[in-house]
């Protein structure tokens, strides 16, 4: 029987290099869509699939996170005299259960591997999601769900892909498959950035995963890979060796608000489907072209 998944990892502690100057005072995540910070949408998404712990990797200069989920006394209690209820809903709607979220510094930029790694005394022994708060992603079932709910049919870890865009495998992890029939194919490798004509699939990883444990302790003796960094996905390899490893191929669309292009993809596509802005937005756009 599998594990339950009960906590999510959050690497948040990145620069945000592509979206600077944006990124220079506030961090990249918590830039809005729409009204509401990054963030607010991966923890909607998580909550939705069953995320009852949230660990969030943070660095120097992102208290901001941490504020964002805490309560602001000040700012609830004038909406509350002002009898301003449905935004005083707003801004409680992200608001933790106590204990329900953790912060853990990571000392130094020192690779996705080595972020996950720092969670490892907040995981513990059980499996855990990892969510890369840059990949906002739209979808009718949240995509961690998606991803939990394979990971109930087949247990071991689980790797959310998606077709790369025509031509452009070479800029992505590329997954493996032993075969393919379906959306739920078991994986035989992991290709960071293949030469084009190499690659072995056109599915590459996107943002969301399903682990277990045991991939810390080969985080702690993983050497530096690309970019002189740990790389989680040089552990999952050593871990495929060793574990079943799935790619599911989500239903969904994602945006990569990392990018400045992609930040503004996502912020036309999510006014677009609130109901409350659809009309106003869909015209605003129409004007501006």
């Amino acid at each position: 029987m599998t594990k339950r998944v009960r906590k999510a990892v959050l690497p948040v502690a990145g620069l945000g290099t592509r979206v600077l100057p944006g990124a220079k005072t506030t961090p990249k995540n918590m830039l809005n869509v729409v009204d509401r910070p990054i963030l607010s949408y991966i923890v909607e998404e998580a909550r939705a699939a069953g995320i009852e712990h949230f660990v969030f990797i943070v660095g120097r200069g992102q208290g901001a996170i941490e504020d964002y989920f805490d309560s602001a006394p000040e700012i609830e209690q004038t909406l509350e005299a002002k009898g301003k209820t449905e935004i005083l809903a707003d801004v409680r709607r992200d608001l933790p259960h106590p204990g329900q979220m953790s912060f853990v510094r990571q000392m130094a930029p020192l690779g996705l591997g080595h972020a996950v790694w720092c969670a490892r005394d907040v995981i513990g022994e059980e499996p855990f999601a990892v969510i890369l708060p840059d990949m906002l992603m739209a979808a009718e079932r949240p995509a961690l769900a998606q991803a939990i709910d394979a990971y109930g049919k087949v247990g071991g870890n689980v790797v959310v892909v998606e077709p790369a865009p025509e031509g452009e495998t070479h800029k992505y992890g590329i997954v493996a498959l032993e075969g393919r029939d379906g959306r739920l194919n078991r994986m035989t490798g992991m290709v960071e950035k293949p030469p084009l004509g190499t690659e072995p699939s056109n599915l590459f990883i996107s943002g969301r995963y399903i682990l277990q444990p045991e991939i810390f302790a080969l985080l702690e003796s993983l050497p530096r890979g690309a970019g002189g960094e740990f790389q989680l996905t040089d552990g999952m390899a050593q871990l495929m060796a060793r574990q079943d490893f799935h790619a599911l191929e989500y239903e969904g669309t994602t945006y990569d608000c990392g990018d400045k292009i992609g930040l503004l993809r996502a912020n036309v596509a999510f006014a677009l489907r609130r109901p409350d802005l659809a009309a106003a937005a869909r015209k605003a756009i129409e004007e501006l072209l």
